[in-house]
């Protein structure tokens, strides 16, 4: 329990204290936005580009850590989108598709994995995000894309999505630091001071963003107004059924690979069920807002996953520190 009160309660107080102000309006209502994209252009990137310019190649080579995460993800988006396509549209389905698989990688789980595990959680926490930015967000982007545009190709669908998902600085950052150490291209000292200050910064800007975000999309309804009528038209069973999944199939899927099929260092099969665990992140509302699609569903379902993650966290990070 110590463990817990000292890695994982002091970031829960950070979303808590993002919500609080969010919740008080103290920001201003363009706040969100604005420290989200600081995070995504800025402080991240640069925590991601600084760890893989500095990493060790042979610490990174770990196929089975990255089948486990992406067989884990699929486990509960496959489904869902071959369920959900029955009833909705498949640019809906592949939304709520997405918010049934999409762990909270970059915003919860560098800063919590380096809290539990020091700087050896960076690793395992940068592959998992990496691999939520591609796997999950491009596969989705595609379907949605498809869905969109029935009579076009599919070819020109993926590759739309490929230049969307070439632009995202989560992934440039990390392969730019990529370069630099295969390169062996030397960095000055100022440059490594800036993205260090910079890179500082993310872990408690995307927590306190992530408390911001669900304070501002708590009233959101069907149609992305706020107001307490349109929270009766939200399907709750929807919600419960893609909380239980990204919950807790996707983390029983995970650790059954990680733990009796493939062969992993302790360190890197507990991160693996550690961030497999982790609350829905943003990324699904906001593809749904960027197509103009219902966000309700999703909102929700990141709000209940943020709020049941404290509780299932605390458990694992107690099991891990016993273990």
């Amino acid at each position: 329990m110590k463990l817990v009160a000292e890695a994982v309660l002091p970031l829960f107080a950070l979303i808590l204290a993002g919500y609080v102000c969010g919740w008080r309006g103290l920001f201003g209502p363009g706040a969100t936005n604005a420290l989200n994209l600081f995070v995504v252009w800025l402080a991240l990137p640069a925590l991601l580009f600084q760890a893989l310019a500095e990493a060790r190649w042979y610490e990174l080579d770990r196929p089975a850590f990255v089948a486990a995460i992406a067989l884990g993800m699929l486990a509960t988006f496959v489904p869902w989108v071959a369920m959900a396509r029955r009833r909705k549209p498949l640019p809906d389905a592949s939304i709520e598709a997405l918010a049934a698989s999409y762990p909270n990688t970059g915003f919860m789980g560098i800063p919590l994995c380096l809290a539990v595990f020091g700087r050896a959680g960076l690793q395992p926490a940068i592959i998992a995000t990496i691999l939520t930015a591609c796997l999950l967000f491009g596969l989705s982007l595609a379907l949605i894309e498809i869905g969109l545009q029935p009579g076009r190709a599919t070819g020109g669908a993926i590759a739309k999505a490929a230049v969307t998902l070439a632009r995202n600085p989560l992934l440039v950052a990390p392969a730019l630091g990529a370069l630099f150490a295969i390169a062996h291209i030397p960095r000055p000292a100022p440059l490594t001071r800036f993205l260090s200050l910079l890179g500082g910064a993310a872990s408690p800007c995307a927590l306190v963003t992530i408390g911001l975000f669900l304070a501002q999309n708590r009233g959101v309804g069907d149609d992305g107004r706020s107001g307490a009528h349109h929270q009766t038209r939200v399907d709750v069973a929807r919600i419960l059924a893609i909380v239980a999944l990204k919950m807790l199939v996707q983390p029983l899927v995970t650790g059954v690979l990680v733990f009796a099929v493939f062969d992993l260092p302790r360190p890197w099969s507990t991160a693996a069920l550690l961030l497999s665990a982790l609350p829905i992140g943003t990324g699904p509302f906001m593809l749904a807002k960027l197509y103009d699609r219902e966000a309700a569903v999703t909102s929700r379902a990141i709000l209940l996953s943020t709020v049941v993650s404290l509780l299932t966290t605390s458990l694992l990070v107690a099991w891990m520190a016993r273990g």
